[in-house]
């Protein structure tokens, strides 16, 4: 069987993911899914840093505004989804570029995880439920720390559901490793994939325009609509960076330029654990846009690299 030919656009928070993708989906004649789990949410659009209806310039995007905020979305989910998408990309005729910078999302489509093999164990969920309603969730994290200390790290504690989930396999005798040494890659793509880079002390600058960027654009009115909605802070939508310190900052807890000084620290925290993911990819091709002064050069060279593996 011919493998699906998958272009993988990726890179940190900040790096120039967006304007890139949509001259490459042109120069190629390809159709983009996003792989970021904030854009896929509804009303979510300047903490996200949401591709605009503008900028997509006519090109169909996919799993953007998927879901509202108050839906619990999966990677198993993002996997199926995607999935059928790059099928009716595919279709017709055209290519599927997958753009984004969340990490397992991507490694769901670019490897065998098969979410089926870690089906729930109903007896077992209930008692960690009764377990979590007893001891509260500071217990239940530390728990989970003394078992698997990689998805502890990973998992915020107010992430409840997630949380249990981590428990539960460990307690099935599996671990939560998104990224084990016997993952196999999926037989039905070809992956190609472009990791955009810059300096760090570039990347930490844009990241913290950006968050400028998304305060002079109206972050806290978007966080308060949403509240209005009757989106809550306990949810995994409004745990994202950007939302859950705006949050705190309307509760009270932070003045507003605390709020600020923690979005940027925090983003340039995971933009770091971004680059550690990304590099684990071992046939990525990578490119530093800050040793290209001529925008067009760097298009090129990226279309050239893509255009020799397809």
């Amino acid at each position: 069987m011919k493998k699906i030919p998958l272009i993988i656009l990726t890179g940190p928070t900040a790096v120039g993911k967006t304007e890139l993708s949509i001259k490459l989906a042109k120069y190629l004649n390809a159709e983009i899914i996003s792989a970021d789990s904030m854009q896929i949410y509804q009303y979510m659009d300047i903490g996200s840093a949401k591709v605009t209806n503008d900028e997509m310039s006519g090109v169909p995007h996919y799993l953007i505004d998927e879901v509202k905020p108050d839906y619990s979305f999966s990677v198993s989910e993002f996997q199926d989804r995607a999935n059928n998408y790059i099928e009716k990309i595919t279709e017709k005729g055209k290519t599927a570029l997958v753009t984004g910078g969340t990490g397992l999302y991507l490694n769901s489509i670019i490897y065998n995880m098969d979410f089926a093999k870690s089906d729930a164990n109903n007896e077992l969920r209930e008692n960690l439920t009764l377990e979590l309603q007893e001891y509260g969730i500071d217990y239940m994290h530390e728990k989970l720390r003394a078992l698997d200390e990689d998805s502890a790290n990973r998992i915020h504690k107010n992430n409840t559901k997630r949380v249990i989930r981590a428990l539960e396999v460990c307690l099935s005798g599996e671990k939560m490793n998104d990224f084990s040494n016997d993952l196999k890659f999926n037989e039905k793509y070809n992956p190609i994939i472009i990791v955009l880079n810059r300096e760090r002390e570039h990347l930490y600058q844009r990241i913290n325009k950006r968050v400028d960027i998304m305060m002079d654009g109206g972050l806290v009115d978007e966080v308060k609509k949403l509240l209005s909605l009757g989106y809550t802070k306990d949810m995994i939508s409004m745990q994202g960076i950007g939302y859950k310190e705006i949050i705190k900052y309307l509760d009270g807890e932070y003045s507003i330029d605390e709020a600020v000084e923690i979005i940027k620290r925090d983003s340039r925290r995971y933009a770091k654990r971004q680059l550690t993911w990304f590099r684990r990819y071992n046939s990525a091709k990578w490119f530093n846009l800050d040793e290209y002064s001529d925008k067009k050069v760097l298009e090129k060279e990226i279309f050239n690299t893509i255009e020799k593996i397809l």
